[in-house]
């Protein structure tokens, strides 16, 4: 009786498996999360460009090439260091899908979006708040007394670990993405897991909207010890009330309108200077 390799059963079944060499470039091409920034999609084109490797190696039609870049084009942030954890789950996603057709598409955006805010406020006081100031006290430290050390200390504190998490992070998200997809299609729990992800997801995105959107009006209805602002009395139906709406309008605007984002961030300049000079909006 002869044993076939891991090679031949592939061939033999037809499935579709990334390498540890696919999964590395996908490593260096995450490098770009650095530098490839926008204000619209923020890292989305350096997401894309890191899971190249994936998708060609994945997909033979170019139809299927197209639907997972565009899938990969869509709004992306997290900590750049520590991105390679959804990078790894993702490409074991991308792989289900190659292999299974029925595999539900939406679950891999579902699983990025709920994943990137919690990680990036672990990766942002880690890396940010605490390593990097680390390595920077250490770094000034020899620097301000001449020391050659003091720069080349500061590269190696900070980017040894950083890097480290990059590569290490990229490997365990893959085969824990992997292992557990499979875990969750045999028990018949993507359902479940697609649709706690996507509420997980609007939860992020809805605290994003809070924490990141200010609108002030202070704009005072009444008189005397009545006398309170527009804002206030919005806050007091539903804080954050200003906020969510003029989000859901430029959401609607881009979606269902198809407004230009540039054109909507020049209305909204003008529309601050001038509510600004007329009192209608504050600082």
């Amino acid at each position: 009786m002869t044993t076939k390799t891991s090679n031949e059963t592939l061939a033999t079944t037809g499935e579709k498996k990334l390498t540890k060499r696919d999964l590395n470039r996908v490593i260096v091409r995450s490098l770009g999360m650095e530098w490839d920034w926008n204000y619209e999609r923020q890292m989305n084109m350096a997401f894309c460009y890191s899971m190249l490797p994936v998708i060609e190696k994945l997909y033979d039609k170019e139809e299927d090439r197209i639907d997972a870049m565009q899938r990969h084009l869509e709004f992306f942030n997290t900590t750049p260091q520590l991105s390679t954890l959804i990078l790894g789950i993702t490409a074991a996603m991308e792989e289900s899908k190659a292999n299974d057709p029925d595999f539900d598409s939406e679950s891999i955006s579902n699983v990025k979006v709920s994943l990137m805010g919690p990680l990036a406020g672990i990766g942002d006081s880690f890396i940010w708040g605490t390593l990097r100031i680390i390595a920077t006290g250490v770094g000034v430290s020899l620097a301000s007394q001449g020391n050659i050390l003091g720069p080349l200390l500061f590269l190696l504190i900070f980017n040894i670990p950083a890097q480290g998490l990059r590569y290490y992070l990229m490997h365990m998200g893959y085969k824990l993405g992997s292992g557990f997809l499979q875990k969750v299609q045999e028990n018949g729990l993507m359902e479940t897991l697609t649709y706690g992800a996507s509420v997980l997801g609007l939860m992020v995105i809805g605290s994003m909207t809070a924490g990141n959107v200010a609108i002030n009006v202070p704009l005072v209805i009444g008189e005397g010890d009545a006398a309170t602002t527009f804002g206030d009395i919005c806050n007091t139906i539903m804080p954050g009330l200003l906020p969510l709406a003029f989000t859901l309008l430029v959401y609607f605007l881009v979606s269902k309108k198809n407004v230009k984002t540039t054109t909507l961030l020049l209305l909204f300049v003008v529309i601050g200077l001038a509510g600004s000079f007329f009192g209608i909006l504050g600082v």
